[in-house]
């Protein structure tokens, strides 16, 4: 009996100890409500962001998280394919392909020497002080050999074309390499920018015929050189303030409060341009209906711009590939009704 009553004084005194313990404990954590699963993002710059920390700055000094620039680039060329396809085709594919992978590495290769020659710039602006060079993300050499990586690329590329537009794509690299420097000593940068970025508007058209048709090629790139004077110039008001303090030109200083009377000059001047690069090559209906699509675009743009408010400045920059890819839709449409055109020509000859 005694054994039994001390089991039980034993039993008693390890449940109070239990019962103790449990009381201490801090109680069960809850878990918070997930909700519903983030969608997967396909942006240039969630891509960015996903990619290992090391390859990061390296993306960003190549714009990728930014692709309006690269589509700026690219659009030209693919005009002056289009122009060139036969009536009745769509643009060659391979060649599309082939100077969509220039431009991503040619628009890499630009803004690496521009970030080069720009660091100590680029630390004294804010929109442009997180650039991985002028945040010391990655060192000067780091940069230079990662140039030189995306240069080779380019080159394998180019070397795919035909002699007559390797030797006339080598002749855009002074263009690339000195646009930076202009700058410094001109209010007119962004004219050379614009006589760099259009090149594709002449190389283009002799990756397909094997040479240039200047009646063409010559009105098509200076209208794309316009249209750069229009969209880059609406870019440089972003940062106008910051250009005034450490001496830097642009034509945003150049213009002023006389920005949307220059810009409307310039626009007018493409449209000429586009509407005589379509006569001389004896483009259609639905390729002078994208040209008045392409100026009701830019006439919104200006009329609506507040160089005041970057933000303003910035969404009517990146709206210009819209003007890019309805002109490229128009030229695909005009060269299939110019096909159709043919046929109806050739028929009364058969039937004779």
């Amino acid at each position: 009996m005694a054994a039994l009553l001390a089991r039980l004084c034993r039993g008693a005194r390890v449940l109070r100890a239990v019962r103790l313990t449990l009381a201490a404990a801090p109680p069960p954590r809850r878990l918070a409500p997930t909700g519903p699963p983030r969608p997967l993002s396909f942006s240039a710059a969630e891509l960015v962001r996903s990619a290992p920390g090391r390859v990061q700055p390296y993306l960003r000094l190549m714009r990728l998280h930014q692709p309006a620039g690269t589509w700026l680039l690219y659009l030209p060329c693919t005009w002056s394919i289009g122009l060139a396809a036969e009536p009745g085709c769509l643009p060659d594919w391979y060649t599309l392909s082939l100077f969509g992978a220039g431009a991503v590495l040619m628009r890499g290769a630009g803004c690496t020497i521009n970030d080069m020659w720009d660091q100590d710039y680029d630390k004294k602006v804010a929109r442009t002080a997180s650039r991985p060079l002028a945040a010391g993300d990655i060192s000067t050499f780091q940069s230079f050999v990662f140039l030189g990586g995306q240069l080779s690329l380019a080159l394998c590329v180019l070397l795919c074309l035909n002699y007559y537009s390797i030797v006339l794509g080598a002749a855009s690299l002074s263009l690339v390499v000195t646009y930076p420097l202009m700058k410094r000593i001109t209010y007119w940068p962004q004219l050379v920018l614009g006589l760099a970025f259009n090149w594709g508007a002449l190389l283009g058209w002799s990756a397909i015929k094997g040479s240039c048709e200047w009646s063409v090629c010559l009105p098509l790139y200076l209208a794309g050189v316009m249209w750069t004077l229009v969209y880059d110039t609406i870019y440089a008001h972003q940062d106008k303030r910051d250009d005034v303090l450490i001496g830097v030109k642009s034509t945003a200083l150049q213009f002023n409060e006389d920005t949307k009377q220059w810009l409307s000059g310039f626009s007018v001047a493409m449209l000429l341009g586009l509407c005589m690069a379509g006569m001389n090559c004896n483009q259609t209906f639905p390729y002078y209906s994208a040209v008045a699509a392409v100026g009701a675009h830019l006439a919104h743009q200006i009329y609506t711009l507040d160089i005041d408010r970057p933000e303003d400045c910035w969404k009517k920059f990146t709206s210009n590939r819209t003007v890019g890819v309805l002109l490229f839709v128009g030229i695909m449409l005009g060269n299939l009704w110019k096909g159709q055109d043919s046929k109806k020509e050739e028929e009364p000859l058969e039937n004779s």
